[in-house]
């Protein structure tokens, strides 16, 4: 049996020393819960978790504490990054028992694993309000003690709601999907004047952005773009971006976007660099480009591992959240010696008292007037302050490669380097994806992570979905079938090992996977796409890709499967709202001509220059070498020179011989490109 100290999971031995008789998820303290009686306490979090980290010292350090765990409780606890299907379940829980969710989370379990209450952080001492965990634990083994009745009942209604949320039907007719109205719901919820969901708190949520992004693009409805371009500027200039490092802390615990929690992690600066690349080809903003290559450039300096990306880095150092990042104007004058110190205070807010505990969090100013001469003098600084922070004790990184997020990573840095003629960054992609296949790859199985030499569990439906998602792309941007393979391979998985032949989609775990309390089925976003949404979108492409008729119809089983759902929840919904509008889309362009031709490059670069989220491009020699039944199938190229044929459904455009006539044509509504040629 896997202790903590030989665990791999970087947050499991920092409780090693904990003086809580801590178990790890499984058969064995399920039955050892049955056999005593008692109920099982399960703690989840994750390495970068600051608030993990406080009730690690505070708590589980504890003496007296661990002393009502080990009496009273089966204590278990779990990484959630290394172990999602169980961290799903009980964040699902958590929200249906009214709990807004989040890390730490403390549940409270019947031998069953059925839980019955839900929590949080909570300090050891009672403190702002809340009450001290010690009360807590001594209330929860009361209740088990002298009200078991009462136990039994939350647990039977906890799953009643497990069963109607996550196994009821969800099908619906994808005629009753109005694209635009989605949006529209979305853009309700989002706040006009700060950005983002309107609420106290804010996360990126690019799934979100994507869809209101998307809803512009179609209806060219200039309240969509506003909201888009409102939650940038707010994210691309306040202090959830690292201004000197690059890079996306998780959130921030205000409505301005100013004051983060300092963790980092892979799939939000991953998901943000995609974003940030489409916005740019659309108005070639400079604050997007910009942003995408520092955070770029981030993920290539702090976050490479084994060729691939590790999962995140901590937000704390030292014992202090945030303390690597945190800035005195003392610390700033002194870094920034004989440059103008000055002018780099003024434009990134920085001031003697600062903005936490005398330190200050740089955030851009609405400087006006500035002049090339001073973005130069701006970005040297800034190169000074990083080096500067390069002598600091470094915050922790967390040496653990996750397949689904960096699938996510390989395909954002593959899109990122086509479409800003970065080679060296689709090296890069490249590189990472044959790192995970070699390390969480065993034949066409995936496991969901690797750590210390060692793969952890097998894949759930996010990794599979998430690197075929990541194969086609790079399928795009080299032409290399090998993605193309590995992109059928994995869907093939799934089909086998992970549909749900009652009610369609795919759930979240294989079909021999530990069973947990219910087997989930996700439509919903987490801070990562659901698989069933992104799923939409590799069948989608792999069925315009190969001509198979099968890929077309299991994704159209998907998107019926949910849609009931979508329209209900849209908020919970945005990666399948985005999904659908690729499925109903069906836009392919096809370059007739050799890759290496230098027409075809230019048409190449051309069709990455432009804002079309449901893109497909398929570069080919030879029409003839397309499949059967594709629109563009033994279309000629004209005069034996590279030709284009903007492809939507069945119909073709006339062959587009220029890449300034391929440039307008794409600028064009769709209906004005589709004249049969």
């Amino acid at each position: 049996m896997t202790t903590l100290d030989q665990a791999t999971s970087l947050f499991l031995r920092q409780h090693k020393d904990n003086p809580v008789q801590w178990r790890l998820w499984g058969p064995e303290a399920l039955a050892e819960a049955a056999a005593s009686g008692k109920p099982i306490f399960l703690s989840m979090g994750y390495n970068a978790c600051h608030w993990c980290h406080v009730m690690n010292a505070e708590s589980f350090s504890d003496a007296e504490t661990a002393r009502l765990l080990n009496d009273n409780f089966i204590p278990v606890i779990a990484d959630r990054e290394e172990r999602p299907d169980l961290d799903m379940v009980y964040q699902s829980a958590a929200q249906l028992m009214g709990h807004s969710g989040g890390w730490p989370l403390n549940a409270f379990l019947a031998p069953s694993g059925v839980p019955f209450f839900l929590m949080g952080f909570l300090p050891r001492e009672e403190r702002l309000g809340q009450p001290a965990f010690g009360k807590v634990l001594m209330d929860m083994a009361a209740l088990c003690r002298d009200r078991p009745d009462q136990v039994t009942q939350n647990t039977e209604a906890v799953m009643q709601r497990l069963e109607a949320t996550h196994n009821r039907d969800m099908r619906g007719a994808l005629e009753t999907i109005a694209l635009d109205m989605g949006a529209m719901r979305i853009g309700q919820r989002f706040d006009i004047f700060m950005g983002g969901v309107t609420g106290a708190m804010k996360f990126p949520q690019v799934t979100l952005l994507e869809a209101l992004w998307r809803g512009f693009l179609r209806s060219g409805a200039p309240q969509f773009l506003q909201l888009v371009t409102t939650t940038l500027d707010a994210i691309l200039l306040g202090g959830i971006y690292d201004h000197v490092g690059g890079g996306f802390f998780r959130y921030t615990m205000d409505e301005r976007w100013q004051v983060p929690h300092f963790e980092k992690m892979l799939y939000d600066s991953a998901q943000l660099v995609e974003f940030l690349t489409g916005m740019w080809q659309f108005n070639r903003n400079e604050l997007c480009r910009q942003r995408a290559f520092e955070t770029v450039d981030w993920m290539l300096r702090e976050m490479k591992l084994e060729g691939a990306f590790a999962a995140g880095i901590d937000a704390d150092s030292e014992g202090e959240e945030g303390k690597f990042y945190l800035w005195s104007e003392a610390e700033i004058d002194a870094a920034l010696a004989g440059t103008f110190s000055a002018r780099f205070k003024q434009v990134y807010g920085v001031t003697r008292e600062g903005t936490i505990m005398g330190k200050n969090i740089l955030r851009r100013q609405n400087v006006t007037g500035l002049t090339e001469a001073d973005e130069a003098l701006l970005a040297k600084q800034r190169g000074l302050l990083l080096a500067a922070r390069e002598k600091r004790i470094r915050p922790q990184r967390d040496n653990k490669i996750l397949t689904d997020w960096n699938g996510i990573a390989i395909r954002s840095l593959a899109f990122a380097g086509a479409v800003f003629e970065r080679s060296d960054w689709v090296q890069a992609a490249i590189t990472a994806y044959d790192q995970v296949k070699k390390l969480c790859g065993e034949g066409e199985l995936l496991h969901h992570s690797w750590a210390d030499n060692k793969r952890g569990a097998l894949g759930y439906s996010d990794d599979y979905a998430q690197m075929a998602r990541a194969a086609l792309v790079l399928w795009e941007v080299t032409g290399e079938n090998r993605f193309l393979d590995d992109a059928r391979a994995w869907t093939g998985v799934l089909n086998s090992q992970f549909w749900n032949e009652a009610l369609g989609g795919y759930n979240y775990t294989g079909h021999d996977a530990e069973p947990l309390i219910i087997r989930m089925r996700m439509v919903y976003d987490a801070p990562t796409p659901a698989a069933n949404a992104t799923m939409l979108t590799v069948l989608t492409r792999l069925g315009l890709i190969t001509g198979d008729n099968d890929y077309g119809s299991r994704a159209q089983a998907v998107a019926v499967s949910f849609t009931d759902e979508m329209n209900r929840n849209v908020m919970a919904c945005g990666e399948m709202l985005n999904a659908v509008e690729y499925f109903a889309s069906g836009l392919q362009i096809v370059v007739l001509g050799a890759r290496s031709n230098m027409r075809s490059q230019e048409f190449i670069r051309t069709i990455w220059g432009k804002a079309m989220p449901n893109r497909l491009l398929v570069v080919t020699e030879s029409s003839d070498t397309l499949p059967e039944g594709h629109p563009a199938k033994g279309k000629p190229m004209q005069n034996g020179q590279p030709t284009v044929y903007v492809c939507q459904r069945n119909v073709c455009s006339a062959p587009v011989t220029s890449a300034v006539t391929l440039s307008q044509a794409l600028t064009l509504p769709m209906n004005q490109q589709q004249q049969q040629g």
